[in-house]
C-alpha cells in the first residue's frame, strides 16, 4: 500500500516539474502529441484500480479521471489548432 502511495506522489511531482518546464510556444504541439501518452496512463490507472486494495482503487480512479480530462483537453486544443490552418 505504501508503494502505491509513493509512486502516486512521485508521479505528481514529476508531472508538475515536466509541465512547468515547457515553454508556452511548445505547449500546443506537445499537448496534441501527449494524447497517446495519456491513453497509456488511462490503461495503467485502470490496472492500478485492481492492484493496491481500497486505496489503490481510489488513487486509480483519480488517475483515470485526470488522464481522461487530459485526453479530452488535448483533443480540443488540437482541433482548435487545426481549425486555425484550414482555408476558408
Amino acid at each position: 500500500m505504501i508503494d502505491v502511495i509513493t509512486i502516486f506522489i512521485l508521479a505528481v511531482f514529476i508531472g508538475i516539474e515536466v509541465i512547468t518546464k515547457v515553454p508556452p510556444t511548445l505547449h500546443t504541439p506537445l499537448m496534441s502529441g501527449s494524447n497517446a501518452i495519456s491513453g497509456i496512463a488511462i490503461v495503467g490507472a485502470i490496472i492500478s484500480t485492481r492492484v493496491g486494495g481500497e486505496i489503490g482503487t481510489w488513487l486509480g480512479l483519480t488517475a483515470v479521471i485526470f488522464a481522461t480530462i487530459n485526453v479530452v483537453g488535448g483533443f480540443m486544443v488540437t482541433d482548435r489548432m487545426l481549425k486555425m490552418f484550414k482555408r476558408r
